[in-house]
């Protein structure tokens, strides 16, 4: 996460940080599309050619939690303060269609996406409290 340079510089951001982030939001986008698909293909073509997500859109629900464990560290975490919005909007979506489907159409390892939405949202509301006390 952080390093130390020859010249002594200590505490910045390690650059693949940046290539994590963008890793969440390819991520994010392939599953929306993934999720779009089913009905599109169903409705343009008269049969799924895809059935709707279940174990790899809990293994997306994943990816943004794993990015918040591995930038947890202060400095680490003040450098993704622009990116924290979309790690909430990504985090309600994957919960969002987790609790749907798992509740309503017993898919049981959609109850993953779920549990990761909820983890990876309280670990950013702990990490911002935990931020405005460090601030303080």
């Amino acid at each position: 996460m952080t390093t130390t340079g020859d010249d002594g510089r200590a505490g910045q951001t390690v650059p693949w940080l940046y290539y994590a982030v963008a890793g969440v939001k390819i991520v994010f986008v392939l599953a929306i599309f993934r999720l779009l698909s089913t009905p599109f293909s169903e409705e343009m073509f008269g049969e799924q050619w895809l059935p709707m997500p279940t174990w790899d859109w809990a293994l997306a629900s994943t990816t943004p939690v794993l990015l918040i464990l591995l930038a947890r560290r202060p400095v680490d975490w003040a450098a993704l303060s622009s990116e924290r919005t979309i790690l909430r909007i990504a985090l309600t979506f994957y919960l969002a269609y987790g609790l749907v489907f798992a509740a309503l159409q017993s898919k049981e390892v959609l109850w993953v996406s779920v549990a990761a939405g909820l983890a990876g949202l309280l670990a950013i509301s702990h990490l911002n409290s935990k931020e405005a006390d460090h601030d303080s």
